[in-house]
């Protein structure tokens, strides 16, 4: 198989890290598009890539890319997942990969009808650590899945008209940091969660800024998620078991678990895989996926996710952006 050509949709800090990933790799990414013409000829030149489209939308419209990860703001990622989509490009988006549920099964029909793979780009999923983990605990060492339980917490300056807090920008807690929360429930719990109690506190915006929310899914696995834009915390996992429990610090790119076994205490430490290459593992299971194993991409736990951020944000908050109240 020939190696596939990817192209960056915006050239901000994810984007230099996916370059970085690729030059670890010994490879470049083909082409950039940004809407920013100057900024993207800048990220080309230090990248030593090839290809800067005059305008953003070209990349939609060129035979030689294969994969293009969006990396651009939430709320703009179904209008480009709709382009990019419908001409045949395998995509690569990032978190949240999109608004809602509605935003994402419309991308996922795309997807299937013209045949392509679509991802969202979360860490966690591709960590070799989370893997590692899911072998200890498919031996049955742990036993079963009772608890979970989750922190993440940001300290952002109170400035209502940057990205965290801006509701045009598709702001809030939910978005940012609670994909991360809820994909790593979704990732130990065996079913998805269909009970759901929340409370919220909104910024001065009108996004959520703080929240605590409690989850139980059909087998009595419970889960509790604490998130704040404006009060830090660590980022903190703990999965709870009837033999043992697993902690892990600073879990979306973790690259180290405890297991502390309860018959004794005594402990256990999993190491496995780097931080620094979180967006390396991506590139492989995406390519992976491209040659015919879509599972490694977990999308069906993307939809998931995605179904309970809309159930918390939507339904139970009555917190919508400008597009959805539009739609």
């Amino acid at each position: 198989m020939r190696e596939l050509r990817w192209a960056t949709l915006g050239c901000g800090v994810i984007a230099n890290q996916l370059a970085q990933a690729m030059e670890s790799k010994g490879r470049k990414l083909y082409a950039v598009a940004n809407r920013t013409h100057a900024k993207g000829v800048a990220f080309a030149e230090h990248y030593g890539i090839g290809k800067v489209y005059d305008q953003i939308d070209d990349v939609f419209d060129d035979p030689d890319v294969d994969v293009i990860y969006i990396s651009t703001p939430h709320n703009t990622h179904i209008a480009y997942l709709r382009r990019a989509l419908a001409a045949g490009k395998h995509v690569l988006c990032e978190k949240s990969i999109t608004l809602n549920s509605d935003e994402l099964r419309e991308a996922m029909d795309l997807a299937d009808a013209n045949h392509v793979v679509l991802a969202e780009a979360m860490t966690l999923y591709h960590m070799p650590v989370y893997k590692k983990l899911n072998d200890i605990i498919a031996s049955g060492a742990l036993g079963e899945l009772k608890l979970i339980q989750m922190n993440f917490g940001s300290y952002k300056e109170y400035d209502m008209a940057n990205r965290f807090f801006n509701r045009n920008l598709a702001g809030g807690a939910m978005l940012d940091i609670g994909v991360y929360a809820l994909s790593f429930v979704r990732w130990f719990m065996s079913s998805k969660p269909d009970q759901m109690l929340s409370q919220v506190k909104a910024a001065p915006t009108g996004v959520d800024e703080q929240a605590g929310i409690l989850l139980t899914n059909p087998d009595g696995q419970m889960a509790t998620v604490t998130l704040s834009l404006h009060a830090k915390q660590p980022k903190r996992g703990t999965a709870v078991f009837d033999k043992g429990y697993v902690e892990i610090y600073d879990y979306p790119r973790a690259e180290r678990a405890t297991i502390t076994y309860v018959a004794d205490g005594h402990t256990e430490v999993v190491e496995a895989g780097a931080t620094d290459n979180a967006l390396a593992y991506e590139v492989e299971d995406m390519e992976t996926a491209i040659a015919g194993d879509s599972s490694v991409m977990h999308l069906d736990y993307t939809r998931d996710v995605m179904d309970m951020m809309t159930e918390i944000r939507c339904n139970q908050w009555h917190m919508y952006y400008p597009e959805e109240e539009r739609a």
